[in-house]
């Protein structure tokens, strides 16, 4: 390894100082939103179980965690784009990282909407159906995110 003060190779640049600090916070941000998300899907590993079927409260707190990662990886792969001008395909891939999250609403609260199995009056119940089509939006987000990478390695 070489450490020689020296060496231009271990130079900060000004463009590394500006990109630091926001690839910190959109880690920090996607960290809270994946705590968020398991607490709304998974709140027994934290002693906070309330009730045996998933309902309202729980579909709003993981999907509003969804939308906390979300927006964390939006914001660290636009710093990724840096003073570069973003290309059609990464515009694409940042729309269908919205359209993934709008697809996992909309599943998520499907009984709230009244598209679900149970009429909203009642419990809404977050079935196979609901889970299936949340996975499927995430799915989507991902695709998205894969697409909004700069991939010019090497290139400015």
């Amino acid at each position: 390894m070489n450490t020689n003060p020296s060496d231009p190779s271990l130079e900060i640049t000004a463009q590394d100082d500006a990109i630091t600090p926001r690839l910190r916070s959109s880690l920090a941000v996607s960290l809270l939103g994946l705590l968020v998300f398991a607490i709304g899907a998974k709140p027994d590993l934290f002693g906070w179980d309330r009730s045996p079927v998933v309902g309202f409260v729980q579909i709003a707190v993981f999907l509003a965690g969804l939308a906390l990662i979300c927006f964390g990886g939006y914001l660290g792969i636009a710093a990724l784009w840096w003073e570069r001008e973003r290309t059609i395909i990464s515009d694409i891939g940042s729309r269908i990282v919205a359209t993934g999250y709008v697809i996992s609403v909309f599943a998520g609260m499907a009984d709230v909407f009244g598209m679900g199995s149970q009429p909203f009056p009642q419990v809404p119940y977050f079935g196979p159906w609901q889970s299936m089509g949340v996975l499927i939006g995430q799915v989507i987000i991902a695709v998205g995110f894969l697409l909004f990478i700069p991939y010019q390695f090497g290139k400015k």
